[in-house]
């Protein structure tokens, strides 16, 4: 077996593997988006007074947790249509990806609300703030900041699991570069350089959480002195 590497196949495909990681990270950004939004849903629908509430998102976000994304994402492309919901592959690739995550996200939020000192909840109910004020004003800014890193990751994750979009047609990174694979025959040189793509994207996106993290903590330490 011999390592026949092709220059000019590469430069060849690159055009066209370069357009699709702007797709991949589009899809990206706005799954972690949606999935931002429904995490602290799922989060704050958890602490609800009503109960039963409470308990189906409870359950809704252990049933997501517990099931593959790749069989979330067929379940909102597929079967959505049977209940009258028409989706593009795009549409339910971000929604599924949204889901997916976002039930993630809501434990890390569940943890950095619990890590609020009792003492702010009860200077809020001493000073009769209103619920959503509580949230807003006291709790939630310093329930984030501790759980960033937690978040950061997840970003992170999201761009390692957009390959899953290609089962139902998103033309993303590794749905492109198996089409060339499929195309001229040869995947060294396709798939060798979707993983050094996703390298340069989660490496340097890692790096710059790490500082936005300790930005943030620096931040909320000048604070509380």
């Amino acid at each position: 077996m011999s390592f026949d590497w092709k220059w000019g196949f590469v430069w060849d495909i690159l055009p066209r593997l370069i357009e699709a990681t702007g797709n991949t990270v589009m899809a990206a950004c706005f799954g972690y988006l949606i999935a931002i939004v429904l995490g602290l849903m799922f989060a704050l629908g958890q602490r609800t007074r009503f109960k039963v509430l409470s308990v189906v998102l409870r359950e809704t976000v252990e049933f997501i947790r517990s099931t593959p994304l790749v069989l979330q994402i067929f379940f909102v492309f597929y079967v959505g249509p049977q209940v009258g919901v028409m989706l593009s592959p795009w549409t339910a690739g971000m929604i599924a990806i949204g889901l997916h995550y976002g039930a993630y996200l809501s434990e890390v939020y569940r943890a950095g609300i619990e890590s609020v000192p009792k003492g702010q909840w009860e200077a809020a109910v001493s000073l009769s703030l209103s619920r959503v004020r509580t949230y807003t004003r006291v709790i939630l800014p310093q329930a984030v900041p501790p759980a960033f890193a937690g978040m950061g990751n997840y970003l992170v994750g999201i761009f390692k699991d957009t390959p899953m979009l290609s089962v139902i047609g998103v033309a993303e990174l590794m749905h492109t570069a198996n089409s060339i694979g499929s195309e001229n025959y040869r995947y060294l040189e396709p798939y060798t350089l979707v993983g050094v793509i996703f390298l340069l994207i989660s490496l340097p996106t890692a790096w710059m959480l790490r500082i936005l993290e300790r930005v943030i903590r620096k931040k909320m330490g000048l604070r509380l002195r």
